[in-house]
C-alpha cells in the first residue's frame, strides 16, 4: 500500500493577498462612513443613513478582510497544518451576515417611510451622496487589479462596488426631491440599495457555507474523475474518492486506488501513482495541485473493506 500527496502540498498559503489594496480601500472606505455619518445626522435620509451602514459594513469587512490577509501569510505548524488558510472564508461569512442584517433594517424602515415620508432638504443629501460616490469609485479602482485572487478579495470589491450603487441612488433620490419635491423617493432609494445588498450577501453566503461544509469545489466532477483513474492502465478500483476546499483557490482531493498486485512487485506503482497526479492536475477545468492517493493491492482492499483494517 502506498501513499503519496501532491507535491505542492506544502504551498498552503495564497501568494497574492492583496494587503495593501485592502489597506488603502479601508482607508478610503472609513473616510466615506463619517462623511456619510455627518451627512445622515444633518439631512435625515434613510438613503444616506442606509448607506453609511452599508459603507460601516464595507469598512468593517475590509477590515476584517485585511487582517484575514496578513494572518494567512502565517506559516503552516504540527497544530494548524493549512496554517490560516481558511480564515478568508470565515472573513466573507462575517461580512455576508452583517450585509444582511443591514439590508433587512433597510427594507423594513424604508417600507414604513414610505407611508410617512420625513422632509429631506436635498442640497445637503446630493452634496454627501456625490462625496461618496467619488470615495466609492477610488476604493474600486484600487481593489479591481486583486477582484478575482481570492475569495475575500471578490467579497470586499462587490462590497464596495455596491455602495458605489448606493450611492448612485442617494445621488437619484436627491435630484427628485430637489426637483419634483417628492420625498418618498428617500425611503426608495434606501430600498433599491437594501435591494442591491441582499441578493449579493446571500450569494457570498452560499460559497463559504460550500467551502466550510466541505461540498465538491464547483468545477469538479467526481464522476468524471473517477471514470479518468479508472481509465488509467492497471487501475482494478476507486473507492473513498473525497473533494474539498480548504480556501476559495485550495481545493485538495483524496482517493484509495486499487492496482494490480504485480504492479507493487514490479515498482510500477510508483508510476501509476505519478499518472494520477497528473490526470487530477491537468485533466479537469479545476487544477487540483494537492491530491493524497492511496494505493492499495486487491487482497489489500478486499480487508479493509471487510472492515479487519480499519476498526
Amino acid at each position: 500500500m502506498i501513499a503519496s500527496e501532491g507535491e505542492h502540498s506544502h504551498h498552503h498559503a495564497s501568494p497574492d493577498t492583496a494587503r495593501g489594496r485592502l489597506a488603502i480601500a479601508f482607508g478610503i472606505t472609513s473616510v466615506i462612513v463619517l462623511a456619510q455619518a455627518l451627512g445622515s445626522v444633518v439631512t435625515g435620509s434613510l438613503a444616506l443613513l442606509t448607506d453609511t451602514a452599508h459603507a460601516l459594513v464595507d469598512a468593517s469587512g475590509l477590515l476584517v478582510a485585511l487582517i484575514a490577509a496578513t494572518m494567512m501569510l502565517r506559516p503552516a505548524s504540527s497544530q494548524r497544518t493549512w496554517g490560516f488558510a481558511r480564515i478568508e472564508v470565515l472573513a466573507a461569512l462575517a461580512q455576508a451576515t452583517l450585509l444582511i442584517v443591514v439590508g433587512a433594517y433597510t427594507a423594513i424602515e424604508g417600507i414604513s417611510r414610505l407611508t410617512e415620508p420625513p422632509e429631506v432638504p436635498s442640497g445637503e443629501l446630493l452634496a454627501f451622496g456625490v462625496i461618496g460616490l467619488i470615495a466609492n469609485i477610488a476604493a474600486i479602482l484600487v481593489l479591481a487589479g486583486g477582484k478575482n485572487s481570492s475569495l475575500n478579495m471578490r467579497a470586499a470589491f462587490l462590497e464596495v462596488l455596491n455602495d458605489a450603487l448606493g450611492s448612485l441612488g442617494v445621488i437619484t433620490a436627491a435630484l427628485v426631491i430637489q426637483f419634483t419635491g417628492f420625498q418618498q423617493a428617500d425611503a426608495l432609494a434606501g430600498l433599491f440599495i437594501a435591494a442591491l445588498i441582499m441578493p449579493r450577501a446571500f450569494r457570498i453566503l452560499r460559497a463559504t457555507v460550500h467551502i466550510l461544509m466541505e461540498y465538491t469545489p464547483q468545477g469538479v466532477d467526481l464522476d468524471q474523475v473517477r471514470e479518468h483513474i479508472l481509465a488509467l492502465d492497471h487501475v482494478q478500483d476507486v473507492h473513498d474518492l473525497h473533494a474539498s476546499a480548504i480556501g476559495s483557490n485550495l481545493p485538495v482531493i483524496s482517493a484509495h486506488v486499487v492496482v494490480s498486485e504485480e504492479c507493487f512487485e514490479s515498482a510500477h506503482a510508483l508510476r501509476i501513482l505519478e499518472d494520477v497526479h497528473l490526470c487530477v492536475r491537468t485533466h479537469f477545468p479545476v487544477a487540483i495541485e494537492h491530491a493524497t492517493i492511496q494505493l492499495e493491492s486487491p487482497s489489500v482492499h478486499e480487508r479493509e473493506a471487510a472492515g479487519s483494517l480499519h476498526t
